[in-house]
């Protein structure tokens, strides 16, 4: 794959001035074209063939009709600056952006999404790059080359055009960090918290991510369209880091027929931003570390050998013909060894050679497997310290916690058949979940991390004792933990029967409907959960990614909430700044998203979501009738209530009963008070528990009416697949959790 170049006009040059320190050593391969317009060329790169390293690296150079050469390559990228100690090079990105203008009654749309995708050798920088969204009714995020996976958001917002700040603050400007080191990457804007109120002075929402310190944000480029037609053509500044290779420095020399670092005087450099390696010059040294090593074998007259000359990196060997020898044979002839017959080698000395290859080779073999054994034990013991091991060890000896199971790799290998993808029973963005057999025969689910989610050893050790230690029918419970691998593996209870999410959307067309109680329960079941989570334990826990994928059901469809991947421990009455929006789209809580400030509120909002699925069997987004558009479902069903249409959006499986539609009035006006705009302004998760409890209560006869119309046709069985006892049909709860009023 090439690298995108593209060197561009005199006035983008001089507008994006390179702020790195480090001096850009530019020098290419002896007989190749070493710059394009105003960029230098060093090798690796190169123009033409033959002059660059591999496909990767070259460049291809053109002339424009306004007179000034360009660098090209299949995205078409343009290219400002190439750094060769670094490893870096620095690019014009595109902006994206999203505008409506107003033509009469009719609004007219200009959208275009930012796609950048810099090549397998070549990775965005995380460090050195910024996010920026500007406008003043903006959310703007960043994703990967799937369609799921989430990597930045950035929020903006601002009433009119006096509130705009002079700084990239928040109110027509905002600005957050990228993670990993991306290949790929899109900017997208979402439909929801839209304000139409503020297209008259501020119609576009851009989004892009640029190098950092280099943007400074102007008041103007969020009113009207300037920052478009300023940027539209050509973009803005982004660095991206390059390897040479996909090894690590000690793996490439192992065979140095690949190795890039070809002068004697360089060093090779594992890269900080993954795979791979880089070259500089060793210290007191300059130059280009990719050339000057020569064949010194070409040149017999300047590096002379009286027998095999063999070109090594940086110098040569010379070794005399088998049967001959000299003590030094770059400078004396190679003599007859007395007695030798160099056309008929002797099969002893022949045989004896094989047998010490051999033995050597058996000797070096078994080393290598004990390396290895020894390698492995104490990168285990690494891990399991750098994970908190040994301060979890010594909570179970001082019996401060007694639940914690502590696992090897081998017990959870074992238990899971090696991770085989057949065990696999749920894959979500923090991991992987496997089903797993303990060796006293329970059954388990076993948790594979994608990321280490916390900052601390101490206190991720502490999160683990108290997810451990809570006890709470309605949470999942934490048996256990693997410390010894690079991120940390979970062992949980498992739980049977699915999700909520499959349960109430699932498109199985012979699957009865799910009754109302059923579904209030759930959702009481659920919110005492998370009530006890936020009140009951020495530390709050705000659970951060609540949705009904993550509220799981057992056997009797008892409501068990779980994947606490998102999680934060919280000081007593105080919030959490997170440095990076985690969570699901549609679920986000807009306060947390704009101000990235995480509480117990935050959970009471996506709750007030999942609430909403419940009453209309809609997903969090879902696709509108007709136009197919995806919509947000909390702002269409707040847009409803507002224009007094909120009961065309309820789920008519569940209205058959008289009265259901003054009982789903009454559960989706607590879900407009969960869905507040302003955190102070929702209740908290105990107070939404007491409520719902309420109204089940207060319409117990209506819950019963609509649960027997849905049995009409399949007596004897409910509406989640229970069998429902007689007990039950008349209203009263039999304890198994199926269907009867608490």
């Amino acid at each position: 794959m090439k690298l995108l170049l593209v060197v561009v006009a005199t006035l983008i040059l001089q507008h994006s001035t390179s702020t790195h320190g480090a001096r850009n050593i530019s020098l290419a391969k002896p007989g190749c074209q070493d710059k394009c317009g105003n960029v230098s060329i060093p090798y690796p790169f190169g123009i033409g063939h033959g002059c660059f390293l591999n496909e990767g690296f070259e460049v291809i150079c053109n002339k424009t009709d306004r007179d000034y050469e360009t660098l090209v390559n299949i995205s078409y990228r343009p290219v400002l600056e190439i750094n060769l100690p670094l490893g870096e090079a620095r690019v014009q990105s595109p902006i994206a952006w999203h505008c409506e203008y107003r033509n009469g009654t009719m609004n007219q749309l200009d959208d275009r999404s930012g796609v950048v995708y810099v090549g397998p050798s070549f990775t965005v920088s995380r460090t050195k790059n910024k996010f920026t969204a500007i406008g003043c009714s903006t959310v703007a995020f960043v994703g990967g080359s799937d369609h799921y996976d989430f990597i930045s958001a950035c929020g903006s917002f601002c009433n009119n055009e006096n509130n705009i700040n002079t700084e990239c603050s928040g109110m027509g400007c905002c600005q957050t960090a990228i993670t990993g080191n991306q290949e790929f990457f899109t900017i997208k804007f979402p439909n929801y918290l839209y304000n139409p109120s503020v297209l008259n002075f501020s119609p576009c929402s851009y989004g892009f991510v640029v190098e950092d310190n280099w943007f400074r944000f102007d008041p103007s480029y969020a009113k009207l369209s300037y920052f478009k037609e300023v940027y539209r053509d050509i973009g803005v500044p982004l660095v991206v880091n390059w390897v040479v290779g996909n090894e690590t420095c000690m793996e490439v020399k192992r065979n140095l027929s690949s190795y890039a670092c070809l002068d004697m005087n360089s060093v090779c450099i594992d890269s900080s931003n993954g795979p791979g390696y880089l070259c500089n010059c060793s210290t007191g040294y300059e130059g280009n570390p990719y050339l000057q090593d020569i064949d010194e074998c070409h040149s017999p007259s300047k590096y002379p050998c009286n027998g095999e000359c063999i070109n090594t990196i940086g110098s040569y060997n010379c070794s005399c013909p088998h049967g001959t020898y000299s003590n030094d044979p770059k400078s004396t002839p190679c003599n007859t060894i007395p007695g030798s017959n160099s056309n008929q080698p002797e099969v002893k000395v022949l045989i004896g050679a094989s047998i010490s290859v051999m033995f050597f080779v058996v000797c070096m073999f078994a080393t290598l497997i004990q390396c290895q054994k020894r390698k492995l034990s104490k990168e285990k013991e690494r891990f399991f310290k750098q994970n908190g091991g040994q301060i979890l060890y010594q909570q179970i000896l001082s019996e401060q916690v007694d639940t914690v199971i502590i696992f090897t790799i081998e017990d959870l290998k074992k238990a899971t058949n090696n991770f085989d993808k057949s065990r696999e029973i749920g894959t979500g963005g923090h991991g992987t979940v496997y089903k797993g057999i303990l060796k006293d025969g329970r059954i388990v689910a076993v948790k594979r991390s994608k990321l280490m989610n916390v900052v601390e050893t101490e206190e991720f050790v502490q999160e683990i004792i108290i997810l451990s230690q809570m006890n709470h029918k309605n949470v999942v419970r934490l048996l256990g933990c693997c410390l010894e691998v690079e991120v940390p593996i979970l062992v949980y209870e498992l739980i049977p029967n699915g999700t909520l999410f499959d349960l109430i959307h699932s498109n199985n067309d012979y699957k009865q409907p799910v009754s109302l109680d059923v579904r209030l329960r759930i959702a009481q079941e659920s919110a005492e959960a998370l009530a006890y989570m936020h009140l009951s334990i020495n530390r709050p826990i705000v659970h951060g990614d609540v949705k009904s994928l993550n509220i799981l059901l057992d056997e009797n469809y008892t409501a068990k909430v779980t994947d606490f991947g998102a999680s934060r421990l919280l000081p007593k009455d105080e919030a959490q700044l997170m440095t990076m929006v985690r969570g699901t789209l549609g679920y986000l809580d807009p306060e947390y998203l704009q101000e990235r400030i995480l509480t117990e509120k935050s959970d009471v909002y996506s709750f007030g979501v999942v609430l909403l699925e419940l009453i209309t069997g809609k997903t969090a987004i879902y696709s509108a009738e007709g136009s197919g558009k995806p919509e947000n479902l909390a702002s269409s069903f707040l847009q409803a209530l507002r224009e007094n249409r909120a009961h065309a959006m309820f789920d008519t499986s569940v209205m058959g009963a008289s009265g259901t539609e003054e009982l789903l009035g009454e559960v989706a006006e607590l879900g407009r008070i969960c869905l507040s705009i302003e955190g102070a302004e929702r209740p908290s998760m105990t107070l939404v528990a007491d409520q719902l409890r309420a109204i089940r209560s207060a319409w117990r006869e209506v819950l019963k009416r609509s649960e027997t119309e849905l049995l009409v046709d399949r007596p004897g069985e409910d509406s989640a697949g229970c069998h429902m006892s007689p007990s039950v049909l008349d209203g009263e709860n039999d304890g198994d959790g199926c269907g009867g009023i608490e």
